[in-house]
């Protein structure tokens, strides 16, 4: 076996060998009948194969197969000049054959077929092959981004993914390749109308110094070897041509050529009868009556058959009864594992009105999914987190223009958009008179109209943003993964981060997971910081952080606080504005009041406020969020770090829409602007 996968090796260091050493006629009959043979084997498996990537070796093998022609050419050569013009018998009884006992016939078949393979077939192949690399490479972008919005819908695995990946690699180098191996090809033809020259002036020159015989002799001995010559050279040369062009020109299919040619050929039997009759025609003109009846009648006879067949075909083409189609879905649901398929959830979904299908359709040209990959792509480097494929799928329950958010399969949020049309943003203090549907943005819940493709240009002067229909179901597909990404972060999810991490910070990880925090620990920490939108992409220092305080402290709560307080510049950085951080303060009192309610237990804490003192500060603080709300897009409330956590607990019970901060959680450099104070009266 090791022998044998060196023997292209060999093979090319012994076509080296063959450009200088002298080899005897018989040795030398033998390989222009292994040329010939390698030729005819290349040009057939062009044939047979269903794409052009089946037979990558391709280019390569026209680049030894030249080489092997040119040395034999050499060979050949030499024999001629030095051997009286014999040069085996091959040669010999291809040059009898053809000649026929006439020179200038047998050199100008030989210039025929020179001429056609240089024209035609290597012409014409090498363009190809040039256009098909062009287009390959300019088509690789839109391949890989339909293969990204595949994996991310769900529709393939990542093996899968992979593996088209790589397809379409080797496509682009294949045609690229091509593109410069169809250049051999013309040279070999250029190189052996050379040779012919050669050998026929240098052998009658030869010949004649020598006093081999008559000057007709002469000629008649050297042409009959360079014809030969020049055909055992031009034809292997026109075979691997003929099978360059079917590769350039093979499309991908399910079939080898034979088969696709005689399905579709036989296609259509009305188009072979209309043949035959055309072909009748020809009779009237001149043409001989015996042939074209015959081909005429074959033709007729084909056709007839054929079209009597499709008429006896059952209508099995319009698909099963719905016999059958209950019979083998139950056949399929026997097998129980096939049951529990059915079960799975997927942790995103979105369903679509029919109207909304051509933006997510990529033939129909949609970029919907295209732009959930950018997105994924947007999340993960902002906030640490690869959010899983989203499954999408039509639905004949929804209202045409709307589309449903699931999480985990059941409905998080609702929307309705027309394609048609562009979701206007009301300006503050703009013209609000412009002509459209009056709705609200989904994703926030901001008054706006649906504006018209003619209305386009007088809303954008009164200042409205215009929102494509895409981009307003993205927009609100990411901010429900940006609220629910706690919900988002899996178990399994949390193990590939720390794969990833350990190829840079082995020890960290194993130091840590599972000897101090086990990974459900961490999935929960982890999960609690992104509820209140922190960033997790700094994985490294969280560990670090658990390794320090997860010994001593085993509240989940406690050491999510303290992992936020070593994430204080990325919080910073993600709260802050342009080096500034306005806030609202929580009053002393408040604070103090809080601290003196938390009562201690054995898996944790929580807070025994009184109705009353609960109601006074929810009001107090809705009295300051509502002071503010023109000022800041998201209000910030600062508290001491022992207060945060038990003053968030108490917002979320309201679904106030608030973030809050402690004082060590905010970097040193940033200025603190406070809005205003939180305080009972």
């Amino acid at each position: 076996m090791k022998l044998f996968n060196n023997v292209v090796s060999a093979m090319v260091v012994g076509i080296i060998f063959l450009l200088i050493i002298p080899l005897p006629t018989a040795i030398l009959d033998f390989m222009f009948i292994a040329n010939l043979t390698l030729s005819f084997v290349i040009l057939l498996m062009t044939m047979y194969i269903r794409e052009a990537m089946e037979f990558s070796i391709f280019p390569s093998l026209l680049l030894i197969t030249t080489l092997f022609r040119l040395a034999l050419n050499i060979s050949s050569t030499r024999k001629i000049l030095t051997n009286g013009g014999y040069a085996g018998e091959v040669i010999a009884t291809f040059g009898e054959f053809v000649i026929q006992g006439n020179v200038v016939v047998g050199l100008i078949i030989f210039l025929i077929i020179v001429l056609v393979q240089f024209l035609v077939i290597t012409k014409g192949s090498e363009r190809v092959a040039e256009v098909s690399a062009r287009f390959t490479l300019d088509a690789m972008p839109g391949k890989q981004m339909a293969i990204d919005a595949d994996l991310s819908s769900g529709l393939i695995d990542e093996e899968t993914a992979r593996t088209r990946r790589k397809k379409i690699q080797d496509e682009a180098d294949f045609f690229g390749s091509m593109d410069g191996a169809t250049k051999f090809v013309k040279g070999d033809a250029i190189m052996s109308l050379v040779t012919t020259f050669i050998n026929l002036i240098g052998g009658v020159v030869i010949g004649m110094i020598g006093g081999q015989g008559s000057i007709g002799e002469i000629m008649q001995t050297y042409s009959i070897a360079t014809v030969g010559d020049g055909l055992m050279s031009q034809i292997p040369a026109l075979l691997i041509s003929v099978a360059t062009g079917m590769i350039v020109t093979r499309s991908a299919s399910d079939n080898n050529l034979n088969e696709d040619v005689s399905k579709q050929f036989l296609s259509q039997p009305l188009v072979l009868i209309m043949a035959a009759i055309s072909m009748a025609m020809l009779i009237f003109i001149g043409f001989p009556a015996a042939q074209i009846l015959v081909m005429s009648g074959i033709l007729l006879v084909l056709g007839l058959v054929l079209l009597r067949n499709q008429t006896k075909k059952p209508a099995t083409a319009e698909g099963p009864s719905v016999t059958e189609e209950v019979t083998s879905e139950a056949a399929f649901y026997r097998n129980i594992d096939n049951v529990y398929g059915l079960l799975k959830v997927d942790p995103i979904s979105m369903e679509f009105g029919y109207s909304l299908i051509p933006l997510i359709d990529e033939s129909s040209g949609g970029n919907f999914m295209d732009r959930v990959v950018m997105f994924r792509k947007q999340f993960a480097t902002e906030m640490g987190l690869v959010f899983p494929s989203v499954r999408v799928k039509d639905s004949g329950l929804l209202n045409p223009n709307q589309y449903v958010i699931n999480i985990k399969g059941e409905q998080v949020a609702i929307g309705e958009v027309l394609v048609d049309h562009y979701l206007g943003l009301i300006p503050d203090g703009g013209d609000s008179t412009v002509d459209g549907i009056d709705t609200v943005d989904p994703a926030f819940g901001i008054p706006a109209k649906w504006i018209s493709e003619d209305k386009r240009m007088q809303a954008e002067m009164a200042g409205y943003t215009l929102i494509d229909a895409a981009s307003v179901m993205i927009t609100h597909l990411s901010e429900v993964i940006k609220a629910h990404a706690n919900e988002l972060l899996s178990r399994q999810e949390v193990n590939n981060m720390l794969a990833n991490l350990r190829k840079t910070s082995e020890a960290l990880v194993n130091d840590t997971v599972p000897a101090i925090v086990s990974v459900g620990t961490l999935q929960k920490i982890l999960c609690n910081l992104l509820r209140e939108g922190v960033p997790v992409r700094d994985m490294e220092t969280i560990l670090e952080t658990l390794a320090d305080y997860g010994t001593a402290v085993k509240d989940m709560d406690m050491l999510t606080e303290h992992v936020r307080q070593s994430l204080k510049r990325t919080i910073t950085h993600r709260f802050a504005d342009s080096g500034q951080m306005k806030v609202i303060s929580l009053d002393a009192n408040i604070e103090n009041m809080i601290m003196s309610s938390v009562k201690k237990v054995e898996n944790g804490s929580y807070l025994a406020l009184e109705p009353k003192e609960i109601q006074d500060i929810i009001t107090a603080t809705s009295r300051e969020i509502d002071k503010v709300k023109d000022l800041v897009q998201v209000a910030i409330i600062l508290t001491s770090p022992i207060v945060r956590l038990y003053f968030k607990r108490l917002l979320d019970q309201f679904s106030m829409r608030v973030t809050i901060l402690s004082f060590n959680e905010i970097d040193t450099d940033i200025k603190i602007q406070a809005l205003g104070n939180i305080s009972i009266a």
